[in-house]
């Protein structure tokens, strides 16, 4: 793999944990998350699919990058060769299943892609986690005011 590769790859890492890391700390994009009675925050509901998307979609490119140097996802176990905009549908999709914990099995990573589709699922896993205790820290700081 070529070092522009490993050059937009980590630049992709860095801007997901940093986005992120904003997000989990307030950083200065804070949410003024103000919970009414209402069951349902229109507001919560739409930064968590903003936030799902910018981690399918970072994903999904480090999974493209991957296959444009021959570290293929294995489609219904065989390799396949498939167009510049067919690989990035499959990219795309397998971000999606991973990162949601879907795991249909119709395609699989190769190599490192393991490791990359492993720590996607752990991010799928935590991120809820995070907007639950966002949202109960923010509810005990409206409290404590």
């Amino acid at each position: 793999m070529g070092i522009l590769s490993w050059i937009f790859i980590f630049s992709i890492c860095g801007i997901m944990v940093w986005s992120l890391i904003q997000f989990i700390r307030g950083g200065k994009y804070r949410l003024n998350l103000q919970l009414r009675e209402s069951k349902f925050s229109a507001e919560i509901f739409y930064t968590l699919v903003i936030v799902y998307f910018t981690v399918i979609i970072g994903f999904g490119l480090i999974y493209f990058i991957l296959s444009i140097n021959r570290i293929l996802l294995v489609e219904n176990g065989e390799l396949r060769e498939v167009s510049i905009i067919a690989s990035m549908i499959h990219s795309i999709y397998f971000s999606g299943v991973t990162l949601l914990t879907i795991g249909y099995g119709d395609i699989t990573p190769i190599g490192i892609g393991r490791l990359i589709a492993l720590i996607q699922a752990l991010i799928g896993y935590i991120l809820p986690t995070a907007f639950v205790l966002r949202i109960v820290q923010s509810n005990q700081e409206n409290r404590d005011e």
